[in-house]
């Protein structure tokens, strides 16, 4: 497996860099365009999901043991989280993106009948992942309603509720982009309210959460040592980011409303990483410090993370009924919300009994990398030569509806 991740990571970087070089000024512009400032809350609150928010507070202190995992030494916790959630790894993302845009409607791999179905079950396959997550983490966040170990009745509730609501959120697409915006201006509470507890309620110096920000500096010093996995848990996040890649690019290209190539890979490695870079300060900064996240805190996080899941999960619930033409329209509502809701929840469930694991998804999805990559070199590189010049045209017919609004 590390070996195919290796091949993953590889392949996934030298794309980056070939689109740059081959078509970083082409103009994209998805089917549903949108402002910038839009597109960057679908993309961040789509890209994430609740382990930005739950994983921090319990993985500090493994990232700190360098005595039993020595790989970690060359840099400080804070430093490796980062590395672990932002900047560079939302390159996979730039790629997926940019080609569902750009070269999908060219080629159309996707709609090969056996590719549609594949990425459909990593599509659903990694929703349920999302939901487990939750389910899996409630009881470090909550553990007055238990032993803080044991997963209980109230939390498959919270975790089925979460999934219901999803799903009716996933029937009208005006609810996904109100989500969306609303769960980034949440996130943005939730950092305030922990900084204000942190520097206000506790009286702890401000000029000491700068300090703490400044060690992720030392991400950027050691950068490379992202690139290809450290550990067995590093796979795991890696392999993880491969399986949200394909639906999540899917998903965003519709949003792109006219940002250059270059522009629209420096949006996805600078704005989601500036939320992540201030949240994982402070959570690392309450680590650091021994303050405790009990009570309002710790339900303030658990709030946020189930709108991140309902977020999540409404985005690519969308996605993949569109694309087994499992409509509202074609279905109905109740059957539409049942089925969802049903395969959904089963699918939570075969996670916890460990029947399924992430890893498996991320590494279909890299096959469907390396299948795609050859399916254009036989058959569609004569094809995307004037690939500039019709994205251009639609660039500039963007241009105009802009100017008319």
């Amino acid at each position: 497996m590390t070996l195919w991740l290796t091949a993953g990571m590889l392949l996934t970087m030298t794309a980056v860099i070939f689109i740059l070089l081959r078509w970083g000024n082409l103009k994209c512009v998805g089917v549903t365009p949108v402002h910038t400032f839009t597109f960057i809350a679908i993309l961040f609150t789509s890209g994430l999901d609740v382990g930005l928010i739950m994983f921090p507070l319990t993985e500090f202190a493994g990232y700190a043991d360098t005595a039993t995992s020595p790989e970690y030494a060359f840099a400080n916790p804070l430093a490796i989280e980062f590395g672990f959630w932002g900047f560079l790894i939302w390159a996979f993302y730039f790629v997926t993106c940019f080609y569902f845009c750009v070269i999908e409607p060219k080629v159309k791999f996707f709609e090969i009948p056996w590719v549609k179905w594949i990425n459909n079950i990593i599509i659903i396959g990694t929703c349920a992942f999302t939901a487990y997550l939750l389910l899996s983490n409630l009881p470090w966040y909550l553990p007055e309603l238990g032993d803080g170990k044991t997963i209980i009745p109230t939390f498959y509730a919270l975790v089925f509720i979460a999934i219901a609501f999803a799903v009716y959120s996933s029937s009208d697409l005006k609810y996904v982009r109100i989500l969306s915006l609303s769960t980034t201006w949440l996130f943005v509470g939730l950092i305030a309210l922990l900084w204000v507890n942190a520097f206000i309620v506790e009286s702890n110096p401000v000029s000491e959460y700068f300090g703490t920000l400044s060690l992720i500096g030392d991400y950027f010093t050691n950068i490379h040592q992202f690139l290809l996995p450290l550990n067995d848990y590093h796979e795991f996040y890696l392999f993880w980011w491969f399986a949200w890649s394909i639906m999540i690019g899917q998903f965003t290209s519709r949003f792109v409303g006219g940002l250059k190539a270059y522009q629209v890979l420096l949006a996805m490695l600078i704005f989601p990483s500036i939320p992540i870079a201030l949240w994982f300060s402070v959570l690392y900064f309450y680590h650091s410090n021994g303050i405790s996240t009990a009570g309002l805190l710790n339900i303030s996080m658990i709030i946020v993370g189930i709108t991140f899941v309902i977020n999540s999960l409404d985005s690519l619930i969308r996605l993949y009924t569109d694309n087994l033409d499992l409509t509202v329209k074609r279905l109905g509502k109740l059957k539409y919300f049942v089925m969802n809701f049903v395969a959904l929840s089963v699918l939570t469930l075969l996670f916890k009994l460990d029947f399924l694991k992430i890893q498996w998804v991320g590494a279909l999805v890299i096959g469907l990398f390396f299948g795609c990559l050859a399916f254009i070199l036989v058959k569609h590189l004569k094809s995307l030569k004037g690939m500039t010049k019709e994205s251009e045209s639609l660039a500039v017919d963007f241009e105009k509806i802009k100017s008319i609004h």
